[in-house]
């Protein structure tokens, strides 16, 4: 592995981003400040149980003399000690905007498989808000470092799904709708039912392009959730789930009903 920087630990869809030249720490030398900072784009980082996740940390910086470009990374948990964590940093580049401003673009990355070993501590506790920690460097030897340029969130990732049965009814009839909401373990790197969480139920017409809520169900035992409806036309039923603070969002795939 490269650099592995400090982190510990993927409801507000957007990153919270701090566009002031210094952080809640900084020092250095010279002129040279951060002016924006911009984490995955101001999405969400959505960590699941296998595949190694990447996104881009852009860092807007400006000297007189010049930018040279970035010696240190790192992100962590905003509430938790620095130096434990399980990200890379993995490079960066930088592009020149003038003669006195670069945007630095770094690439994080994180690998479930390397949770459970970073800490005695459970890495679920960590989702949540997190922070972007940067050294800069300027062509004539400032340089800054800066604490908290950014606050984002990384999220545990869900996974949502909905079965309507029977497929087929007159109109009139009803037709019970189950489906199944889980949530990534960073511990044991499997998913689990998400218990006790309020989830939509969403109707689209045949025909039509989007989809309406019908109902609120609160998931029961291992995530498991379960109602009635009454058929009115064929179309597409799905489950909804907004997130929460640690939790990312989740659609469930339309399953759909059609009329006898």
């Amino acid at each position: 592995m490269t650099d592995r920087t400090a982190w510990a630990s993927a409801v507000g869809a957007a990153a919270l981003v701090l566009t002031t030249a210094t952080g809640a720490h900084a020092e250095g030398r010279g002129d040279i400040r951060v002016v924006k900072t911009v984490v995955n784009g101001g999405a969400n980082v959505i960590v699941g149980t296998s595949k190694t996740i990447r996104y881009p940390v852009d860092i807007t910086v400006k000297d007189n003399s010049g930018v040279k470009g970035l010696s240190h990374v790192s992100t962590y948990n905003a509430g938790s000690a620095a130096g434990s964590g399980f990200v890379d940093w993995e490079g960066t580049s930088c592009t020149k905007k003038s003669s006195t401003t670069s945007v630095c673009r770094a690439t994080m990355s994180v690998t479930p498989a390397w949770i459970p070993g970073y800490s005695d501590s459970d890495a679920n506790k960590t989702a949540g808000v997190w922070q972007i920690n940067a050294t800069v460097q300027a062509n004539d030897g400032d340089y800054w470092i800066s604490d908290r340029i950014a606050l984002y969130k990384v999220k545990r990732a869900a996974q949502l799904t909905t079965v309507i049965a029977p497929t087929k009814v007159a109109k009139g009839a009803t037709a019970t709708v189950t489906g199944k909401l889980s949530r990534a373990n960073w511990e044991d790197l499997k998913y689990h039912g998400f218990t006790g969480q309020q989830v939509k139920l969403q109707f689209r017409k045949k025909g039509t392009a989007h989809y309406s809520t019908v109902k609120t169900v609160t998931t029961g035992d291992a995530g498991k959730v379960n109602t009635r409806v009454t058929v009115t036309a064929a179309g597409s039923w799905r489950w909804y789930f907004p997130g929460t603070t640690t939790t990312s969002l989740k659609v469930s795939a339309g399953d759909v009903l059609d009329l006898t």
